[in-house]
């Protein structure tokens, strides 16, 4: 597919169109509260971040990507946090409020459209990620990856997942060996990168199970299975992730 990928501060009448797009996240994902209170302002405070891809043929939108930059290297923080995703969307908007100086880029999603999927686009996204980066004169982006194979093996510790390796040396997992073949190396384990708590109500209305027993529920789509609390009257997920560096020149 020959793609046009332009960031949404060259084409921000893409935005609205850019939000509809047909992505396949889980619903109980996109109920996590700093993601809900942050994530769809990036637009407006960081629009040299987001980069929206359209068919060159059609116009269509089929992909977008999310980034923003923040202060790494600085007091209290130097190493990725274990909060993952939550934590650097937070530090990005304190730091643009504090008028602080970012050296880093964090990816936040690369979302390709249901019909476009299984053509590549992750990784060209990826790359293109990567080019602005560099443009806007970063030399490192770094991305709290969510494994796209995971969700199979819901039991197995991330620890443990992450590093398993195939035998051409390359991640097990198909979304990890992505970012490793574009040049990308595993940091750590960001053991709640993701926190999502609801009532039982909430959680039988995102996923259509009972949520009626005590322990450990297996969730499509969750890399961990969800922690349920009948008696208590609610369950909590939190989803680990796998910092990736990328050194760009």
């Amino acid at each position: 597919m020959d793609l046009e990928i332009s960031t949404l501060a060259e084409r921000p009448e893409l935005a609205p169109v850019m939000w509809g797009l047909d992505t396949t996240w889980p619903e109980f994902v996109i109920q996590d509260p700093v993601g809900d209170a942050h994530f769809g302002r990036v637009p407006k405070h960081f629009p040299e971040f987001v980069l929206v891809a359209t068919n060159a043929r059609s116009g269509a939108v089929v992909a977008r990507a999310f980034s923003v930059p923040f202060a790494l290297d600085m007091d209290g923080r130097g190493a990725l946090p274990g909060r993952g995703w939550d934590q650097v969307l937070i530090w990005a908007f304190q730091d643009q409020r504090g008028g602080v100086r970012p050296d880093t880029v964090s990816a936040l999603e690369i979302a390709i459209s249901a019909g476009a999927q299984g053509r590549g686009l992750s990784g060209r996204m990826l790359a293109a990620m990567r080019d602005n980066a560099a443009r806007l004169g970063f030399r490192e982006v770094v991305a709290p990856v969510r494994p796209s194979a995971k969700h199979r093996e819901p039991r197995t510790p991330m620890t443990e997942y992450a590093y398993r390796l195939r035998e051409d040396g390359l991640p097990h997992d198909p979304w990890l060996r992505v970012h490793a073949r574009a040049g990308a190396t595993i940091d750590s384990v960001a053991p709640a990168s993701m926190t999502v708590s609801g009532t039982l109500a909430q959680w039988r209305d995102w996923t259509g199970l009972p949520f009626d027993k005590q322990g450990e529920i297996e969730v499509k789509g969750a890399l961990t299975p969800v922690h349920c609390e009948p008696e208590r009257g609610y369950a909590v997920y939190v989803e680990p992730n796998v910092w990736m560096r990328h050194a760009i020149g």
